[in-house]
């Protein structure tokens, strides 16, 4: 069997992506690595237990020997490169984990990666690809009226996370460039979607809101993102691993700006229809606490080169996504329970303290 490796496949987008791409029944099969920190959970890939096209593998990617192991036992067509600690607020708190992980997780596996490429034959070298998923944050934040984001903004991270993503955006851009490694690059604007942990804002808010807490909005809640629903983050990704030009980037979002403050109105609204309170609104949990430090103020992506190419736009609008998110958590509170262990629950005590 035919297989591609999966770096982060239990953790949010990576999941996402790999119970998508099993449910074509011929599809290669995929070698799924990921060091199931806090973030990745097993659980989410439940419906493909007995699954003999799923393979999976507790492995850090920074240990070389196991990834060198890996690649010479599947012999994958191609790499996707999800794995990453990806939260700002942790990052700030502890940035060595993003670091290790970001920084020399990639090298690592790059490293790997070209050392098995180079003994592949010339038909096999030219098939390989190494699909790098990075984030619209390398790019530092806009002014309202700034333009969005195209591939060839350049770089201007402000935290400790996306300054990580931006040295591994570095990285694989100059394993192509020196090495030739056939590599390929995303950079996507927020995620939001089904199995997303609940320390982003979508997921925290719906978790909040249905336990009757605070719905904590940073600040005054007009830091502006742009939304990507994850489904439609998957399909881009396989469009771009399938006929991306080497060596190139390509921007992912969804056409969805909006503020914080406007995310959690429409959530508590769609919550209020879809689950109603005895007395009230959700809205009436909403409080704003202290901002974060280095708050980015807006992304926005430029999606059009990767429409332009590869003919993907997304399928989703927020608010058809929104409410498939929404009644995906209110329909799963069992797998919600489940992640909410007592260590995230002190981490989000000391986040929102103030």
């Amino acid at each position: 069997m035919s297989h591609i490796l999966v770096t982060g496949g239990a953790g949010f987008i990576g999941a996402n992506f790999v119970l998508d791409w099993l449910r074509d029944e011929d599809a290669d099969g995929i070698v799924n690595v990921d060091k199931l920190t806090y973030a990745g959970n097993m659980k989410t890939l439940a419906a493909l237990e007995g699954d003999s096209r799923h393979v999976f593998s507790k492995t850090d990617i920074c240990d070389r020997a196991a990834l060198d192991q890996l690649l010479a036992a599947y012999k994958p067509r191609a790499v996707v490169h999800f794995a990453a600690e990806s939260h700002v607020d942790r990052s700030i708190h502890g940035p060595g984990e993003f670091i290790e992980t970001n920084i020399v997780g990639t090298f690592t596996l790059l490293e790997a990666v070209r050392a098995y490429w180079d003994a592949l034959d010339d038909a096999g070298k030219s098939a390989f690809r190494f699909l790098h998923v990075s984030t619209d944050e390398v790019f530092g934040s806009l002014g309202p009226q700034d333009p969005q984001f195209t591939e060839t903004t350049p770089y201007q991270p402000n935290s400790p996370y996306s300054a990580s993503k931006a040295a591994s955006d570095h990285l694989v851009r100059a394993y192509h460039h020196t090495y030739g490694l056939p590599v390929v690059t995303t950079n996507c604007s927020n995620n939001y979607g089904p199995y997303h942990f609940p320390e982003k804002l979508i997921p925290l808010m719906i978790a909040n809101a249905l336990s009757c807490k605070p719905l904590p909005v940073y600040g005054d809640g007009q830091n502006v993102r742009d939304w990507l629903y994850v489904g439609d983050h998957c399909a881009a990704i396989r469009e771009v691993l399938a006929r991306g030009r080497l060596g190139e980037t390509y921007n992912v979002g969804g056409w969805n700006e909006k503020t914080n403050l406007d995310v959690v109105h429409t959530l508590c609204d769609l919550l209020d229809t879809l689950k109603p309170k005895a007395q009230g609104s959700y809205r009436d949990q909403i409080t704003f606490v202290k901002d974060r430090p280095g708050h980015d103020r807006r992304y926005a992506i430029d999606a059009r080169k990767l429409e332009r190419e590869l003919g993907w736009k997304p399928a989703e609008t927020f608010e058809t996504g929104l409410r498939k998110t929404v009644q995906w958590y209110l329909d799963n509170q069992a797998w919600v329970q489940d992640v909410m262990s007592g260590e995230y629950r002190n981490w989000v005590a000391k986040q929102y303290a103030a």
